[in-house]
């Protein structure tokens, strides 16, 4: 079998390398690609946008899955266009990947099927915006409606700093169109955490639970990010409360994918607030999280190949998932200055260890290769992963392999699994 990753990230690295772990495939296309991609997988260097080269490709090579990682290819219909080409795809519909490519309709959709989630309002006008926020008790939270590569939310505390969060997306367009709506959120005070979970547009299944690290600095301070890192599974998902994130959320969400008609086979992305056992929906993503599935995907101890070929082609049903015991932590390195304006081109060294070795892994995000050397070429560089028996063994695991890898002005948030290992206290 052949296999075709899109992405140039951390996530696509994971997803090429457990595919690759499969005894069902001969060959894997990963593009554009990373650094990380050397005697792992083969590179045509085609644009995830191009749709027309991939279909080209696709056909050309006759890829038997073709796997979408990010999530901008994906509200842009690559999938439609695979498939109308007869290609098979693990990734839903550009309607389907609605829940992630407007908030605005992720909301009404929840709304309708009293899916748990904040308060909100919508807006198109700096003006009601403000207005509105003034009126409502602080903290709130304002969202971009569209995409913005996790970096589209900001908590506000005060008048000042919701009208300059509003001002930077109305006015200065720092997202582009992607805000040109806004939510404005209650402000849901709990521990996050994620499920992803299987769907072939009729069985879903969960995997199980991650938590994620959004804010730059330890403690969860400082502006968001794309993630600097993440664990699994997360403490404060008990099996009470995933049957609560099927039941209320999962559930009612894939009935009504169902009822408009939307294809939809890839993965779903439960972001959620976890308050006193009960989840609430955060956000929908329509993809694996990164760094989430840079966590989930070592633990996993089913073939990766089959469950997502059953899930393109809607054959999950009956479908087991079978998982290591332990945790696994990530930590990612970022570029100087990141998540704001980065640098680029520095050499990284202390790359050599092989993945899976002593229960590490590291996945490339923004890299390059500049002759024999890897390079810096993104504000996320590298996702380190540690597996251990407990969380606090993944975690002096992770931290340990990063002690091994440097480049100028790299910095890492310490203290990844702060929140889980409370748990355990």
């Amino acid at each position: 079998m052949k296999a075709l990753v899109i992405g140039s990230g951390a996530r696509e690295h994971a997803l090429a390398y457990f595919l690759g772990q499969s005894s069902a495939v001969d060959r894997i296309f990963w593009t554009p690609g990373n650094a990380g991609e050397e005697a792992l997988s083969e590179n045509p260097h085609i644009d995830p946008n191009d749709f027309s080269a991939l279909v080209r490709f696709a056909k050309q090579e006759h890829i038997d899955l073709t796997v979408v990682g990010p999530e901008s290819p994906l509200v842009s219909g690559i999938t439609d266009t695979l498939i109308e080409n007869g290609l098979t795809v693990f990734g839903p519909s550009a309607q389907g990947a609605g829940i992630e490519g407007s908030k605005i309709f992720a909301k009404t959709l929840m709304e309708k099927k009293a899916i748990p989630t904040a308060r909100f309002a919508q807006f198109s006008s700096l003006a009601d915006a403000f207005s509105y926020v003034k009126r409502i008790p602080y903290p709130s939270v304002i969202k971009a409606d569209g995409l913005a590569a996790g970096k589209g939310v900001t908590v506000v505390s005060n008048d000042s700093d919701a009208e300059k969060a509003l001002r930077a997306l109305f006015e200065e367009k720092v997202f582009g169109e992607s805000g040109s709506r806004v939510v404005i959120e209650e402000f849901l005070d709990g521990e996050e955490a994620t499920v992803l979970a299987l769907f072939d547009g009729r069985t879903i299944l969960p995997l199980i639970s991650s938590q994620d690290h959004k804010p730059v600095y330890d403690g969860d301070r400082g502006p968001n990010t794309g993630g600097m890192g993440a664990i699994a599974p997360a403490p404060v998902v008990s099996e009470k409360v995933m049957g609560r994130v099927m039941d209320r959320i999962l559930l009612p969400l894939t009935e009504e994918l169902r009822e408009r008609h939307f294809a939809y086979n890839g993965i779903i992305y439960a972001g959620l607030m976890i308050m006193e056992e009960n989840p609430y929906v955060v956000e929908f993503n329509c993809r694996f999280g990164d760094p989430e599935a840079e966590v989930v995907l070592p633990l996993l101890d089913t073939d990766l190949w089959e469950l997502l070929y059953r899930t393109a082609n809607g054959e999950l049903e009956g479908c087991g998932l079978k998982w290591k015991q332990g945790y696994a932590c990530d930590v990612v390195i970022a570029s100087g200055g990141y998540p704001g304006h980065y640098e680029k081109g520095k050499e990284i060294s202390g790359l050599s260890k092989p993945a899976g070795a002593d229960g590490t892994f590291i996945f490339h995000a923004g890299t390059k290769k500049q002759g024999p050397d890897v390079v810096t070429n993104g504000g996320r560089v590298l996702n380190v992963v540690g597996v251990g028996n407990t969380l606090h063994a993944s975690i002096d695991r992770a931290y340990e392999a990063v002690d091994g890898i440097y480049f100028k002005n790299m910095h890492y948030r310490k203290d990844i699994g702060f929140r889980g290992l409370k748990h355990f206290l």
